[in-house]
């Protein structure tokens, strides 16, 4: 991603000539991995040195080498000072010229200091230069140190006065110098054995995940793209390119092979996936690591596009200068370096010696391409009292549960049936068979390297216990299919939990695109059916970051009734002048909780719609879950609400209506958009007919004029503003730091 503003998807939705509608672009962050970068870099200490940090020397494993990422298998760096295998290395930054280290009060500094002597009878001055002193000095923000001799001086000057009468000494005058260079410090570096062969891969830069892909052959892959290992960019705001992720390999033992033993590595790799598309002059890049050279040579490379289906790649190793018990192989990525920008996908990274050779290079696994989300009809979460009155608890369940299995053999694999357990606090509650023949889309065998989606009756074979007391639940449901593989891996199976709390919801809790509705007044408006009638009491809401900052932005709260499938009359507004702006949670599955006052509280029966009514043009970046795809219930408006349009943009929009229930009091919920203490304003004159004034009793930042469609007309840095050359009539002023707009009239 060379432009920052590149959008990826616009669609008119206005009568105008200006191209509003709806877009998503990438995400500049990833919520999933940033509460962990958020905790880590405030717990650093001693920046700058090496001091109290550890250095690893890895384990080496053992061939053949597999992962297919259904396990995070990302080496795990656990510092612990008080191991009894962790050696250390104490380095002093002086040392004397015998390499002992100096006292730790010392100070020096490298320039010439000196001893001025006044002599009032003769009235001459004299300069005594101070003698140097030689030492060592080392350089403590690397490791290992070295030092090098240098000549230093004592830091301060003398300033003296000889007496006339006898020449005595009084009082002489030292004068520090501030912030002497050279001064005794100490750094401690740790040395540690990994010895965890259960992990393969020495850094995380790169992202493991379930979702980001597009038709993945197995559960779980790892993405390269534009943000560390904290979720956060390697260089926010820029439009910087380079190479960004990296994913290391352990050393492998491969002495005991040579060329001759058709040693092959292989794996699927794959461009956008569902996130943003890279460039043709972005990359994937593969490396292998010659030991005896000591350095990393470039293998294989492919440039980034429009997504594609996985890929396989084939290579052979057969220069001799690998085969050793020191070879590295490892991935990296180049592009946009401010977000999850033009990423790359890898999966099922295999290394071995290949009897056939070449034609036995062909993956051979059968797993789930995705986890069963839901066995609900329409949501992936419904208010537990909810659920408990629905009539008859069959009705709410799904009569197509979405199964996807992958069968990477190169021929055709017999079909036999899986099983869905459903488990309660870790005890089995039910049990539903997956049909053989359903699975494989075909009645007796799964199709050469196919994926195919299967649709599964729960409605009439199972339903949640609806008796259990409580105010939430919570289900675990676990799939498994039997299969011929002799994979370790556990692709042939997998969990999902099932809630129940006081929401409902269309989308998996991760969000691979940013979304929103362009232009000003725009509406955004999710539609929900729920089981009963009751008081909806806000939204969970999931904004994420993308290329334009809009956390200063505003919107109004709103939920519509229905008219005939779209949005109709405006059931709840907020008001005007306590208009929202976007917050950020910092994890996956974080929402941020906009409830509606007290007293607002709105009741609905039957279908309904909650969203947004915004003010500025530029999209409010809500996270779009791509693996669920539910846009059906999206709908947006360019013109105020006389009409609507059904978004085309595939996928679940992270905004979610909360009910009245008796988790309100549990989570203690507040909502403090109403309880914010704003600053004093005063505006005068209003009304005005040429320059008014904002006085407030904190620094004035600026301040935009909204008119009566919400487009910007007049921006200021300066507290008095000429209003004179806008027409007659009312506008609102947005000034920075205050989240309340005021009104003002121009006569």
């Amino acid at each position: 991603m060379k432009h920052l503003f590149t959008i990826i998807y616009v669609l008119s939705g206005l009568t105008s000539s200006a191209q509003y509608g709806e877009e998503v672009g990438p995400l500049t962050g990833n919520p999933a991995l940033q509460s962990k970068g958020l905790h880590n870099t405030a717990s650093k200490i001693n920046v700058g040195t090496f001091d109290s940090t550890f250095i690893y020397t890895s384990d080496t494993l053992e061939m053949p080498f597999f992962d297919e990422f259904s396990l995070n298998k990302f080496q795990f760096y656990f510092d612990d000072f008080g191991n009894p295998l962790v050696t250390f290395d104490k380095v002093y930054r002086l040392l004397d010229m015998l390499d002992v280290p100096v006292s730790t009060d010392s100070l020096y500094t490298g320039q010439q200091t000196f001893r001025k002597v006044w002599d009032e009878q003769t009235l001459v001055s004299t300069v005594i230069p101070f003698a140097s002193t030689q030492i060592k000095i080392g350089d403590l923000s690397s490791y290992p140190v070295t030092h090098f001799q240098t000549s230093v001086f004592p830091p301060f000057y003398i300033f003296d006065t000889i007496q006339t009468t006898n020449g005595v000494d009084l009082n002489p005058d030292t004068i520090w110098i501030v912030g002497a260079e050279f001064f005794q410090d100490s750094a401690t570096q740790f040395f540690d054995v990994l010895d965890d062969t259960s992990s393969y891969w020495l850094d995380d830069q790169a992202y493991h995940n379930y979702s980001m892909g597009k038709d993945p052959w197995s559960l779980g892959m790892v993405t390269f793209d534009g943000l560390d290992e904290t979720g956060f960019p390697y260089a926010i705001g820029t439009t910087n390119v380079g190479y960004a992720d990296h994913l290391t390999s352990k050393p492998i033992k491969m002495g005991a092979l040579n060329p001759s033993d058709s040693v092959y590595f292989s794996f699927m790799y794959q461009p956008q996936g569902h996130s943003d598309e890279p460039e043709e002059e972005d990359s994937l890049v593969l490396e292998f690591y010659e030991h005896d050279l000591g350095q990393w040579n470039r293998i294989w490379s492919t440039n980034g596009g429009p997504v594609l289906p996985f890929k396989l790649a084939h290579i052979p190793v057969t220069d001799l200068g690998y085969f050793n018990d020191g070879f590295q192989f490892r991935f990296k990525n180049f592009g946009g370096l401010s977000g999850s920008l033009d990423p790359f996908h890898i999966d099922y990274v295999n290394l071995r010696a290949e009897p056939l050779g070449f034609a036995d290079t062909n993956l051979r696994d059968m797993a789930f391409s995705y986890p069963l989300y839901t066995l609900l009809n329409e949501f992936t979460s419904v208010p537990w009292d909810h659920y408990v009155n629905v009539p008859n608890h069959s009705d709410v369940m799904s009569e197509e549960v979405q199964v996807v299995m992958a069968n990477s053999f190169p021929g055709l694999v017999n079909a036999l049936p899986g099983m869905t357990r459903i488990y309660f606090n870790n005890i089995i509650e039910d049990s539903v068979i997956l049909e053989a023949g359903l699975l494989a889309d075909n009645p007796i065998n799964y199709q050469a390297n196919s994926i195919p989606y299967s649709m599964h009756d729960f409605k009439t074979h199972y339903a949640f216990d609806h008796l259990k007391p409580g105010i939430s639940q919570e289900f675990e449901i676990r799939s498994e299919v039997i299969v011929p593989d002799q994979n370790e891996a556990i692709n042939d199976s997998t969990k999902t939990m099932q809630k129940f709390e006081n929401y409902y919801s269309y989308d998996d809790g991760s969000a691979e695109l940013a979304y929103g509705t362009t232009g000003p007044q725009s509406r955004l408006a999710i539609q929900y059916t729920p089981y009963e009638a009751d008081s909806v009491i806000g939204a969970m809401i999931h904004f994420v970051p993308s290329v334009v900052d809009v956390s200063n932005n505003l919107f109004l709260l709103t939920i519509w009734g229905d008219n005939n499938g779209v949005p109709g009359s405006v059931l709840y507004e907020d008001g005007l002048f306590f208009p929202r702006s976007p917050k950020y949670g910092y994890d996956q599955n974080i929402f941020t909780y906009y409830m509606l006052p007290d007293t607002a509280w709105q009741f609905v029966t039957g279908t309904f719609y909650i969203g947004w009514r915004q003010f500025e043009t530029d999209r409010l970046n809500v996270g779009l879950d791509r693996n669920i795809i539910k846009n059906e219930h999206t709908f947006y408006s360019n013109n105020g609400g006389a009409s609507w349009d059904q978004s085309a943009i595939e996928g679940s929009v992270m905004i979610r209506p909360i009910f009245s229930t008796g988790m309100d009091v549990t989570l203690g919920i507040e909502d403090h958009s109403f309880k914010l203490t704003e600053p004093n304003v005063s505006i005068y004159p209003n009304p005005t007919s040429s320059k008014v004034t904002i006085e407030m009793d904190q620094k004035f930042n600026g301040a935009e004029f909204l008119n009566m469609q919400g487009q910007v007309v007049l921006k200021s840095e300066f507290p008095t503003i000429d209003m004179n050359e806008l027409p007659s009539g009312m506008y609102f002023i947005k000034i920075v730091g205050v989240n309340k707009l005021h009104k003002i009239i121009k006569n």
